[in-house]
């Protein structure tokens, strides 16, 4: 049985641990949720932003490889080295501990004489692509801190994605493409992380750089830069922290951008070292990984100094009346206003948002003014607006009833936020419009409201044919 482990918190979005960075150190702005302080009144609590501190994550991951039997050693296999395509006498058995090579060397102790590495079976099956997935899954959502590196000891593949999840593993989206010719791979032009800008940052690139050249102990790892991407908004050394803060807290695809439940690498085509295959020395290529880094930490949404990980699974410790795995709403009792994430501004304590008692009474039901009534649904753990006015609905009275859509030019607690769809009811399939108030028009029929006829159709009741 593991015991819980205590990831205590220090500081901001980007504390590392790395010697050689030359980055501050005084970044610790949020090391604590409360503190005591006096009023008029009497005693009280300050509450602030907190977050826990930032670590080696592959600690807490677990790995999974497709297909499953893509390891080498079963059977057992000689294979080449790419460097010396001759010299084919390294043995892979799975069944003989020194000569494994299971996933778990991907994470183990570095510095070890000789290097202990993860390897996959060699390309036997070739034309057919040598294709693997790793997937990395913390069954909990994270925010990266620094760079992801991968370190291969087989030379760096030729063609790799890298992708990100954020819905544990239910969909992915891309990451950054790697090629040595990115054309040619992914018909995509080349571009490295000095490429991209403030205005960019968002968008999905494919590098050669880290496909290129097989220097072996030079060129062994392949990088997505985080700390090149918040440098766009904190400067080169990172000292702007207040702009970055800005930034995460006022945009929130960048915080998402930053952020993941799993990653997967996709692993489509090894390091050959020619232009040609050598199709009669096919045990030259595969695929080794010796260490994996990924530095973050528990998304706690500015409400935890502290992660615990136990019985294998990471959950935040909240404060400020919060509660969930990410901090994500409000304690039962404390629903007095909506729950919100903390925020980093401003500098250097940040704003805790915390939530309320409902003893405070309904002062706030965060309807929008569309309605002055909540509800507590205990089997949700939540609070809803009652009898939303104005033909809205949801939680917060923040939707469109079915047949109105949205007043872009209105606030959402204007009275004439919803606007009725009006559909032609001849015309249209239905009372309901899209979000900009277009109807689903029958055959034949045309215009927003479906009021109008297709060339070769009448209207007649609706629209019919010549």
């Amino acid at each position: 049985m593991r015991f819980p482990l205590l990831l205590t918190l220090q500081a901001s979005w980007l504390t590392v641990c790395v010697a050689t960075q030359h980055y501050p150190t005084t970044w610790g702005h949020y090391d604590l949720c409360k503190s005591h302080g006096y009023t008029d009144e009497g005693p009280t609590w300050y509450y602030m932003a907190c977050q826990p501190e930032a670590a080696d994550m592959t600690k807490y991951l677990k790995v999974f490889l497709d297909p499953p039997n893509i390891t080498c050693g079963d059977p057992p296999e000689t294979y080449c080295t790419l460097e010396n395509p001759y010299m084919c006498n390294n043995e892979c058995d799975a069944a003989t501990e020194e000569l494994a090579h299971p996933p778990e060397l991907m994470f183990d102790f570095e510095g070890r004489n000789p290097t202990t590495f993860w390897q996959s079976s060699s390309w036997k099956k070739y034309p057919k692509p040598l294709a693997v997935n790793i997937t990395l899954s913390w069954n909990k959502t994270i925010e990266l801190t620094d760079d992801i590196v991968i370190t291969f000891e087989s030379g760096r593949p030729e063609q790799m994605v890298l992708e990100k999840s954020l819905d544990y593993g239910r969909s992915w989206q891309p990451y950054q493409f790697y090629a040595t010719d990115c054309l040619d791979a992914f018909t995509m032009e080349p571009k490295t992380v000095r490429d991209i800008t403030q205005h960019t940052l968002l968008d999905i690139i494919c590098t050669e750089e880290y496909s290129r050249g097989y220097v072996w102990k030079n060129d062994k790892t392949v990088r997505f830069e985080i700390k090149d991407r918040f440098a766009l908004f904190a400067g080169p050394k990172l000292h702007n922290m207040a702009s970055l803060y800005g930034q995460l807290d006022t945009t929130k695809n960048l915080r998402d951008f930053f952020t993941i439940t799993d990653l997967r690498i996709r692993l489509l085509r090894p390091a050959t070292g020619a232009t040609m295959v050598d199709e009669n020395n096919l045990s030259r290529y595969f695929y080794a990984i010796s260490d994996i880094k990924v530095h973050g930490r528990c998304k706690c949404n500015l409400h935890a100094n502290s992660c615990i990980y136990d019985k294998e699974k990471l959950t935040c410790e909240c404060e400020h009346n919060t509660t969930g795995p990410d901090c994500g709403r409000c304690k039962r009792n404390y629903q007095a206003r909506a729950w919100s994430a903390g925020s980093y501004l401003p500098i250097p304590k940040g704003t805790a948002n915390i939530c309320v008692p409902n003893s405070v009474g309904p002062v706030n039901c965060e309807c929008f003014s569309h309605s002055n009534r909540c509800s507590y649904i205990e089997v949700l753990n939540t609070v809803i607006c009652v009898s939303c006015k104005h033909n809205t609905r949801g939680q917060h009275c923040q939707l469109c009833k079915l047949g109105y859509y949205r007043n872009a030019s209105a606030e959402l607690d204007d009275e004439n936020v919803c606007i009725d769809c009006n559909c032609n009811p001849f015309g249209s399939d239905t009372d309901r419009c899209n979000g900009t108030g277009y109807c689903k028009c029958k055959e034949g029929a045309t215009g927003a409201k479906c009021h109008e006829c297709l060339p070769g159709y009448l209207w007649d009741n609706g629209c019919k044919c010549k």
